[in-house]
């Protein structure tokens, strides 16, 4: 598996109309839309609390929409929009006592449904540059070294829609600079990223911003 795509999606469009969000009895955003096209990213800009991963896990499907619709035109149409998207969240979502390969190759089948062959296991962690840590128990691993892991899940799992909050957490320059080459792959073959961020990101196109609600 190469950074370089090796395949491309359908012609994408991912369009959200009026979306409202409540938690908690609390009404996060609402009237909030959006159009985005395969190739393209869009950020989501805003102080905190102002719902911006929550918008994201709604897209994902993590979280209920309290109203408004969402459609992923070019999407596979019998196979819901969370199942087509990949969100990567604060959580790294890691198993100590398994290997760095194994946590990899469990998320990998997990998010595509089939087991995953070990070559292109190891191909995703060389392009987030930890292939040499393979064999390691992930209970070893810094920060940066969790947060690479995760970003390999985006390299292994093949989901045209995803969903980054804060990406560049825990990263290093040389961490950033390798999700920046993963990004621009999938953009590159058609793919859409919507990310949550309070950085000026060089890959997104789009800017979306919340505001608080009154």
């Amino acid at each position: 598996m190469s950074l370089q795509p090796d395949h491309r999606y359908a012609e994408l469009c991912l369009t959200g109309r009026g979306l409202a969000c409540v938690r908690g009895g609390r009404r996060v955003f609402h009237g909030v839309s959006f159009s985005v096209e395969g190739g393209h990213a869009l950020a989501l800009r805003g102080p905190n609390g102002v719902g911006k991963s929550s918008l994201l896990r709604l897209i994902a499907g993590l979280v209920r929409m309290d109203a408004g619709t969402l459609e992923l035109a070019g999407g596979a149409p019998d196979v819901p929009l969370g199942e087509q998207a990949h969100y990567l969240g604060h959580l790294d979502a890691l198993k100590p006592s398994l290997s760095v390969i194994e946590n990899l190759g469990f998320w990998a089948t997990f998010l595509s449904g089939r087991e995953a062959a070990r070559e292109d296991l190891e191909a995703a962690l060389d392009a987030v540059g930890i292939g040499d840590l393979a064999s390691l128990p992930a209970r070893y691993l810094s920060a940066g070294q969790r947060r690479r892991l995760a970003l390999a899940r985006l390299a292994a799992a093949r989901r045209p829609v995803w969903m980054l909050d804060e990406p560049t957490s825990a990263l290093d320059a040389d961490g950033q600079r390798l999700l920046f080459a993963l990004v621009g792959a999938h953009l590159s073959c058609g793919g859409i990223v919507v990310v949550a961020t309070h950085v000026d990101l060089p890959f997104a196109t789009t800017v979306l911003a919340l505001e608080a609600m009154r």
